[in-house]
């Protein structure tokens, strides 16, 4: 048995419990695949993840990303918690910024105040979403065909499909039906309407994952999505995303262009802080 410094995390979010939970072991460079894989299952959460030594030059540290079924190549709010942990393990960064190695490469991180923010990532595959797929889309969400203003693959490596409708309400009002998207992700996403909705936000966004459940706050979906509608003019250089209504949470992702990168950030908040043995 060994002991592991360990911390659960809240991602996209200041206040505990509003967000989306991460769960982070610390130093599992000694931790087995397999280890991995059932300590991830036992947690439970959408993402566990492991932090290790790195491999590649330049990299700070490297990072295993598991959801309950298996290992991911790259998840964003796994990415801000993990780095969150690495920080406040007292680890410093070789430069000005953090940068993560994962599956999918490195990833670049910034410090801002009381936020993270990682680089998105290029996507992995683009572009309108096949005949066949958008069918089970539109049914899996019980949508009328006229609902769906534009959809689109926005795949980084988890392998996200999206779609875009009118307003945040209906999103909200989305009661999917997982069998119908069975070994689809994917994600929603409408305006807000100031004068109905508030200016805490300008998007609402819900993520349905191919294990059959919703993902309360999700950062690789928002980096495609961000690439896609800013790309398309459909959303500004800069603005804030409101996701987790439906489930009772308030998670916030803030989205910045700077120059040809965009930006995904959220706060990142320290719920439990202890040791694991394993």
């Amino acid at each position: 048995m060994t002991d592991f410094a360990f911390q659960q995390v809240d991602v996209f979010t200041s206040r505990p419990l509003r967000g989306n939970p991460l769960a982070v072991v610390v130093g599992a460079d000694a931790l087995t695949d397999a280890q991995m894989a059932a300590f991830a299952n036992w947690t439970n959460l959408s993402e566990t993840t492991f932090l290790l030594q790195p491999r590649t030059s330049g990299a700070d540290y490297r990072v295993r990303i598991f959801t309950p079924q298996g290992e991911l190549p790259f998840a964003g709010h796994p990415t801000l918690g993990s780095c969150h942990v690495w920080l406040s393990s007292g680890a410093q960064p070789n430069g000005h910024e953090v940068v993560q190695e994962c599956e999918i490469g490195q990833v670049r991180i910034r410090r801002g105040p009381g936020r993270l923010f990682f680089a998105a990532p290029e996507l992995r595959r683009s572009g309108p979403l096949e005949p066949d797929i958008l069918t089970r889309v539109t049914e899996g969400l019980h949508l009328p065909p006229d609902a769906i203003l534009a959809a689109n693959w926005v795949d980084n490596g988890p392998g996200w499909s999206a779609v875009l409708l009118r307003s945040r309400a209906d999103v909200l009002a989305l009661r999917p039906n997982y069998a119908a998207l069975s070994g689809l992700r994917v994600g929603v996403v409408g305006a807000w309407d100031s004068a109905k909705d508030g200016s805490d936000a300008q998007f609402e966004v819900r993520a349905f994952t191919a294990g059959g459940y919703e993902d309360p706050v999700t950062g690789s979906l928002n980096a495609g999505l961000a690439q896609w509608l800013i790309g398309t003019g459909v959303a500004p250089a800069s603005y804030v995303v409101s996701q987790g209504t439906a489930m009772g949470r308030m998670g916030r992702v803030h989205v910045e262009r700077d120059g040809p990168e965009i930006w995904i950030g959220g706060a990142v908040t320290t719920c439990i802080a202890g040791t694991l043995t394993l």
